[in-house]
């Protein structure tokens, strides 16, 4: 079969289509942070430092939760391609219940976290509000892991429009939730971080409710759901949730401990190299959501593809999915590289911070180019239900390399503290090129296995269903 340009662009419009709520879902959630953290830093500098440390501590326990659930939406692309209807549906009970035992784990860890509160000696104030906070948000996660699982129910589906509205109406919950609890009005208590907490767990239970409304009343979702809910657990089902996703979670859960360790590092190097830091992290948080998107999206309809054994159309899916996470690299890495100062003083007006700024987001501008290739590899092999090598690539590629290299280059023979911070961002690079090539070596083994296959079939798998 030969693939023309208009197979190209028919898998382009359909891996956009999923992409694009991504987006959406993704930038109300980062929107609730930035909403938290204006709302906080209104009421006191003392909660809103609170919440920033307590948001740091949670935050690795929700991404090692939400790793775990991604499998599932690899397990449903691959059955809806070989259109096995009957599994998509009775894998939602088990998800469901793998949710409520991960929720049942990280939720009392993260109410229990005094103990690490008291090792990093913070001002006792600082910390009672900081626990106080994290306690509260303890009850959220729970709820937050259900709804990962409904998530990734219907994005193996190729639908990510119900967690786009279940994220934007949460965002949008967020705002009176937190002024009403942080400010004490309308006749709610002043609970200041806290009061944040809550609005956040408050925001939490009300997604699964959102998007498991959207899912049980639409038609296109409906013959993809088992007709009972409440089944015994099957654990054989469980494992093999757990099996592929837990090398996701702990990617995601040792990569983000990485960038805490990599923070530490900076912070002694003085004020203005960390505030240099968080720009060109900031700035590279903001590029890699569209990047996840795309490649998510991709994964989904190379998973589509696989389930049917359709292997050209398995090509065709990580041909295009692959340009179109590279150009949102290579856009993203133009205008970096392009107008560096005025993205800084968006940030910031003080010299000796914009200095050492420059330096980094141009190195986040390399960083960038050279992960997105990263990103489509990694998120292709996931849906070929190959994990684990991509997180023992990952462990070795930061914690083996990058981190040592950072300690070398940014602490040890570095001459001053834009050099340092510089030289650590080098060491990032130095450890995604090293998993880049790795994880695109294995893809490349991956397809060139491959047999070249017969014309497409099962022409309604092409674009899926939409929502």
């Amino acid at each position: 079969m030969t693939t023309t340009f208009k197979d190209y662009r028919k898998e382009a419009a359909a891996v956009g289509a999923i992409a694009w709520p991504t987006v959406i879902a993704q930038l109300a959630q980062m929107g609730t942070g930035v909403v938290d953290t204006v709302m906080a830093g209104r009421y006191s500098s003392v909660d809103l430092a609170a919440i920033a440390i307590g948001y740091n501590i949670w935050l690795p326990l929700f991404l090692l939760t939400l790793g775990i659930m991604l499998a599932v939406s690899v397990i449903v692309a691959q059955d809806f391609g070989a259109r096995k209807i009957q599994a998509i549906r009775d894998i939602l009970p088990q998800s469901l219940w793998l949710a409520i035992i991960l929720g049942a784990i990280v939720g009392p860890i993260c109410y229990q976290m005094g103990p690490l509160l008291d090792m990093l000696e913070l001002d006792p104030i600082t910390s009672d509000k900081s626990l106080a906070y994290m306690q509260a948000v303890a009850f959220g996660l729970p709820a937050v892991v259900i709804f990962q699982a409904l998530r990734c129910h219907t994005q193996g589906l190729g639908i990510m429009r119900p967690f786009a509205v279940a994220s934007v109406l949460g965002f949008i919950a967020n705002i009176p939730l937190n002024y009403m609890l942080i400010y004490g009005k309308w006749g709610a208590p002043e609970l200041g971080a806290a009061g944040c907490g809550w609005a956040t767990a408050i925001s939490m239970w009300l997604s699964p409710l959102l998007i498991g409304g959207y899912i049980l009343f639409s038609k296109t979702i409906k013959p993809y759901l088992p007709e009972r809910i409440m089944v015994a657990p099957d654990w054989t089902a469980i494992g093999q949730i757990l099996r592929l996703g837990l090398p996701i979670g702990l990617t995601f859960f040792l990569e983000i401990g990485v960038f805490t360790v990599v923070s530490l590092m900076i912070a002694t190097l003085g004020n203005n190299a960390m505030a240099a830091h968080q720009i060109a992290y900031n700035v590279w948080d903001v590029v890699y959501m569209p990047l996840i998107s795309v490649g998510s999206a991709m994964a989904t309809r190379v998973g589509h593809a696989i389930g049917s054994g359709r292997h050209e159309q398995i090509k065709l899916a990580v041909a295009t999915g692959t340009g179109m996470t590279l150009l949102v690299g290579v856009v993203s890495t133009v205008v970096l590289l392009s107008i560096p100062s005025l993205i800084i003083s968006a940030y910031t007006a003080e010299s000796g911070i914009h200095v050492i700024a420059l330096r980094l987001v141009q190195l986040v501008a390399i960083f960038i180019v050279i992960d997105s290739t990263q990103v489509a590899a990694s998120y292709v092999l996931r849906a070929f239900k190959d994990t684990r090598f991509p997180f023992l690539v990952m462990c070795f590629a930061y914690w083996g390399l990058s981190l040592p290299l950072s300690w070398w280059l940014g602490l040890k023979v570095a001459e001053n503290p834009s050099d340092g911070t510089a030289g650590i961002w080098v060491a990032l690079i130095a450890g995604i090129c090293f998993s880049t090539v790795l994880v695109g070596w294995r893809l490349y083994g991956k397809l060139q296995k491959l047999p070249v296959s017969a014309a497409a079939h099962n022409q309604g798998i092409q674009d899926g269903p939409q929502a």
